[in-house]
């Protein structure tokens, strides 16, 4: 029987909601780990004996290679194998890697953890995991709902990982990542069981690379690679330009994601209601604005602040909203593997973000934040020439409401 308690979940039967839920907690607690090290690491990097700015580039973005190189493998073999078992092979290794970066003495260690973190990679499987169990009717909500929880665990790590790297060095931060990832696996032994999609006897790839698929690739590259240039930048304004020790920067990020939600939560709203490309737009614009602020304006925590809040609000919501359209466009006997080419893109925006970071870090962060904003400009300017897409999404939201 379908959930009528309002909301997000109305029209949810309880094997749908279970799943959705379930999925979302797991990608929380996985993603915790993931970006609690985001404000901290560059700073923990620099410290050894050694670092260059692109050693702590590579820090930063390295898990993103790794990432980006075993989601497509994973993907597929979640399509052939199942899901669960991809899910929890994944997260065993995302914990293996947070605990040698834990013990690691030097730069050099700390990258390999990194490495060993990114091998973990189970986005593909386990947004296909929610397709798989749930109908057309309500896949956009769930995968919003999936999407949010990205932004919650978002949310909460980067106000989280200040606090305990400032009580318990970075080194904690690894730990707390391996003991999340751990969690994520009880939580995924618990998940309700979900038919395996009918395998093919011939398998194509073909289906992942239609162009309506590469441009939410590109989008979520550029997006990606956006955020974690920024976050190899952001801990050197905080304490270099402002004067800020570690155990305040959490205060920063509470006070910018709390006003960040004023955007988030209505954008997130009116795109379940409307799915208008006007709302990317508007999103893409806030990204721009806020890596232009940071560029010229970090000269206080006021200005440093409302630029964040302008990024996150434009942020969360893009972030919440594209795996979304991704899995509604995609073939449902490849799901799996499209999304896999789709988290590839995620998480090469990272690395390469984390390279072009630490490559114009020796520039000055101005140099960075440019760069962030050059780079969000090409996407508003590759989303205004792409006409269909409003008509794309309208058609999406027409079959939701069939």
């Amino acid at each position: 029987m379908a959930d009528q308690s309002g909301g997000f979940f109305t029209g949810f039967n309880a094997s749908e909601k279970r799943v959705v839920i379930s999925a979302a907690l797991v990608a929380m607690l996985r993603m915790f780990g993931v970006f609690a090290l985001l404000p901290v690491l560059a700073l923990y990097a620099s410290s050894f004996d050694g670092a260059t700015p692109v050693l702590i580039g590579l820090a930063v973005g390295g898990y993103g290679l790794t990432q980006a190189l075993m989601q497509i493998p994973l993907g597929i073999l979640s399509d052939r194998v199942g899901r669960v078992p991809v899910i929890v092979a994944a997260l065993l290794l995302l914990a293996a890697g947070s605990v040698m970066a834990a013990t690691a003495d030097t730069i050099y260690g700390v990258i390999a953890g990194r490495f060993l973190q990114g091998a973990g990679a189970i986005s593909a499987a386990l947004v296909a995991f929610i397709a798989d169990a749930t109908r057309d009717t309500i896949r956009t909500r769930s995968m919003a709902i999936y999407g949010i929880g990205f932004g919650v665990a978002f949310m909460v790590a980067v106000i989280v990982g200040p606090a305990i790297a400032a009580s318990a060095g970075v080194e904690g931060v690894f730990w707390a990542a391996a003991g999340a990832a751990l969690l994520a696996v009880a939580l995924v032994l618990t998940m309700p069981r979900v038919e395996r999609p009918t395998r093919q006897a011939t398998f194509s790839l073909l289906p992942a690379f239609r162009p309506e698929l590469l441009r939410l690739d590109l989008y979520v590259f550029i997006l990606h690679a956006t955020l974690t240039a920024s976050f190899v930048a952001l801990p050197f304004v905080f304490s270099d330009r402002l004067d800020l020790p570690l155990t305040s920067h959490w205060m920063i990020y509470l006070g910018a994601l709390a006003v960040s939600l004023a955007i988030t939560v209505p954008l997130l709203i009116r795109d379940d209601r409307q799915g208008k490309a006007g709302n990317l737009r508007f999103a893409l614009v806030l990204l721009v604005i806020a890596e232009l602020g940071f560029a010229f304006a970090s000269f206080s925590i006021v200005t440093v602040g409302l630029g964040l809040a302008l990024f996150f609000g434009g942020f969360n919501f893009l972030e919440a909203t594209l795996p979304s359209r991704l899995s509604k466009k995609a073939d449902e006997s490849s799901r799996g593997a499209s999304i896999g080419v789709f988290a590839t893109a995620q998480f090469l925006g990272i690395f390469a973000g984390g390279l072009l970071g630490g490559f114009l870090l020796a520039a000055g962060t101005p140099a960075v934040f440019f760069a962030c904003a050059l780079l969000s400009g090409i996407w508003l300017a590759v989303h205004g020439l792409t006409r269909k897409l409003g008509t794309e999404d309208q058609g999406v939201r027409q079959r939701d409401a069939g």
